[in-house]
């Protein structure tokens, strides 16, 4: 019997603060007429002190779980796609999990910049439809406020805060993953990156000092890049799920900037009004912006169940990719699940945990002494 991976929850989080592109006309030589010309970006979303890349990810997570009545304790894997880390390590799935107190499931965080969701999505359906998972937690989510040049005109115009959550189940009913695209070209790796905080730039004041810890782009590289391979891996996954360009209801890219999505329609000979488009009130959100796009599409009245669908982008690597799902629509209406029950044993469970280790700490030094 075959098994296919269905989302049946989806959820966002967006910070509160709005950065209109006036007030970063104050901060830099631009305008409001310049960015959105450029870029279509009218305003972002700005973390405040309080919000982080975790704490987004966990909003975004228990919101999908609600939609898809889905208690934490029942999920069995959770992978958290971003390039904005709460730390180096441990991952932020791993922090988000004790967050939303999913207490039996696998965490890891995963790196392929803003076709990171992409990517994750399909790994999360491909344990589903082996058998070794019946339940998963995608997130994208990322505060690139923090590693954005404020002075820097080209990049600081473009990136927003906020996180956006798939939940995928496991049934032996057709539909939800039908195909996926995933590719990488390293040689392109130094047109996006953030080149200080790793192994081969460790942080120092020297690297502080060179702005490495920032975001750094080649934006006239990336952008024909983009162009490049929007329309190709919204074409491949189409033809691997078997269908045509008409079968297609809605494409929901990546939010990076108008022109390219633009581009791509025009490439895949496609009104715009068939894609998804909300770059001018996030700004680009890595990869989160593909499943903030998807649930906003569903509120919006856009998406329906049996809709075929294809969700499509790019970023540093460089990566691309695409997957064409079937949506399945909100599940059949169960007893709600009371995620803040959850919370709060998650948050309980962690208290006691951390206790047990120190006073396991405290008798195996006692031992040794005795």
């Amino acid at each position: 019997m075959s098994v296919y991976a269905h989302v049946t929850g989806w959820g966002m989080a967006v910070p509160d603060k709005i950065l209109t592109n006036d007030a970063i006309a104050s901060m830099v030589e631009t305008s409001d007429e310049w960015i959105r010309t450029r870029t279509g970006v009218r305003e972002r979303r700005i973390a405040n002190d309080e919000e982080s890349t975790a704490s987004l990810a966990a909003k975004a997570g228990m919101k999908a779980l609600v939609k898809a009545q889905l208690k934490p304790t029942d999920v069995d894997l959770i992978i958290v796609s971003t390039s904005s880390p709460e730390y180096l390590f441990p991952s932020t799935a791993s922090i988000v999990q004790n967050k939303i107190g999913a207490s039996n499931a696998a965490a890891f965080d995963l790196s392929a910049a803003c076709t990171g969701f992409i990517y994750a999505l399909d790994l999360a359906a491909q344990t589903l439809k082996t058998g070794a998972n019946k339940s998963a937690l995608v997130i994208g989510a990322e505060t690139l406020s923090r590693i954005v040049n404020w002075t820097d005109r080209n990049t600081c115009i473009l990136f927003g805060d906020g996180a956006g959550a798939f939940v995928l189940q496991a049934s032996e009913e057709p539909g939800g993953m039908l195909s996926s695209y995933l590719r990488s070209d390293g040689s392109g790796a130094e047109l996006l990156m953030v080149p200080g905080g790793g192994s081969r730039n460790p942080a120092s004041l020297d690297t502080v000092k060179q702005g490495k810890h920032f975001i750094q782009m080649n934006g006239r590289e990336v952008f024909r890049f983009a162009t490049r391979v929007m329309s190709r891996a919204t074409k491949e996954v189409i033809e691997r799920a078997n269908l045509g360009i008409n079968d297609i209801s809605l494409v929901i890219p990546h939010q990076a900037n108008i022109r390219i999505i633009e581009a791509a329609a025009k490439g895949l000979k496609l009104p715009k009004e068939r894609f998804v488009i909300n770059i001018g009130r996030y700004g680009n959100t890595s990869t989160a912006s593909i499943p903030i796009a998807v649930s906003e599409a569903f509120e919006d009245g856009r998406l329906q169940a049996g809709d075929h669908i294809v969700l499509v982008g790019f970023g540093a690597g460089l990566t691309w990719g695409a997957v064409a799902l079937t949506w399945t629509g909100p599940l059949p209406e169960r007893e709600e699940v009371d995620i803040r029950r959850y919370q709060l044993m998650g948050r309980i469970r962690g208290f006691v945990m951390r206790w047990i280790r120190r006073i396991e700490g405290v008798m195996h030094r006692w031992t040794r002494r005795y």
